[in-house]
Formats: structure tokens, sequence, C-alpha cells
């Protein structure tokens, strides 16, 4: 596997001087949130450091990456631009760079969206992209305080969160993120049934 430092040059060379910070914030919370729960912070380090590879390239481009490595993209993730760069950075970062752990591809690629069934490392950096150090949106302390008491619970609210928002803005809901939120209500569920 390539170095952290080999991806520090990469996405610095592509992001804006803002975005790169956030990446660097992202990594560091993510391996924070790895050690906490039992995830590979080395791994997690990495996927944070890289989520956002192609935030800044132009949507045009994101959307040929998706176009061209994902044969069953639906008319959702094909109309939802904000889902883009999950997906092309995770195709960019396997196809471009080389990177060959399916671990950090799949952090990657759903660090937005979310899915069912997410990997540990997966949920660490969905919620370290939430609750970064430079994130400063209302109810950003409360999700800090969720993170630190249960991933899951932080899971559950983060996707409650995007998907109330997407809600406001009359926009579809990408059936990962659905899928994702039913996964982590019915965890919930199921483990306040057998107490």
């Amino acid at each position: 596997m390539k170095t952290n430092e080999f991806y520090r040059e990469e996405i610095r060379k592509r992001l804006t001087d803002a975005r790169y910070r956030h990446s660097l914030n992202v990594a560091d919370t993510a391996a924070r949130l790895a050690k906490r729960y039992g995830a590979d912070a080395e791994k997690a380090y990495t996927a944070g450091l890289a989520h956002d590879i192609l935030k800044d390239t132009p949507k045009p481009e994101q959307r040929a990456y998706v176009l061209k490595y994902c044969g069953d993209a639906d008319e959702i993730l094909l109309t939802q631009p904000a889902l883009w760069h999950s997906v092309a950075g995770a195709e960019f970062l396997k196809n471009e760079l080389d990177m060959d752990d399916p671990e950090i591809y799949l952090a990657v690629r759903y660090h937005t969206s979310g899915r069912k069934d997410m990997t540990l490392l997966e949920k660490v950096v969905f919620i370290a992209d939430f609750i970064s150090a430079d994130r400063a949106y209302p109810g950003v302390e409360e999700m800090r305080r969720y993170a630190d008491a249960s991933l899951e619970q932080a899971i559950e609210e983060g996707l409650n969160f995007t998907i109330c928002e997407l809600c406001k803005k009359h926009q579809p809901i990408y059936k990962d993120t659905v899928d994702a939120y039913n996964d982590a209500v019915l965890h919930r569920l199921k483990e306040s049934i057998n107490g």
C-alpha cells in the first residue's frame, strides 16, 4: 500500500486549501475514532485523508467516473451531484492510483451515502466526516457527543440528519442512504428488544 505521504501529495494537488485542511482533519478524527472503537487506525487515517480526493474536481469529470465505473448507477445517483465525488474518488483511488485495499475503497465509496451493513471502518470515516474539527454546522457539538458515546448512535443520528436535510430540499434519497438508516434503526431496536 502507498504511504500517507503519497496520498497527502495527491490530494494536495487536487483540493483547495480549505478542502485539504478538511481532509487532514477527517483523517485525524477517523484515526481517533478507530482507536476508540477498535478499527485499524492507519487505514482510517488513510481513508479519511483520501475521502474527498475528487471533491473539487469539476462535476462533469466526477460524473464521467461514475458512468465509466458504475454500470449499476441508478437515476438517483446520476441526478445527485453531491454523491458523485465519493463514488468517483473511490474509483480514482483504485484505478488511477492503484490503491488495492478494499476496506479503504469502501470507506471512501460510502462516506457520503452510507449503506446497509457498513463495516466498522466505513462507519468511522462516515462519522469522522460529520464531526471533524473544521465542521461548524448547527448541531455538530451534539454529533460529537454522540460519536464519543456510541458509534452506532452517531451513525443513526448522522443518517437522520442527512435524510431530513434532503427532505427539506425536496431531493430524492439514494437507496443506500435509506438502507443504511433502516439498518441502523433496526440494529438499535433489536438491541433494545434483546436487552
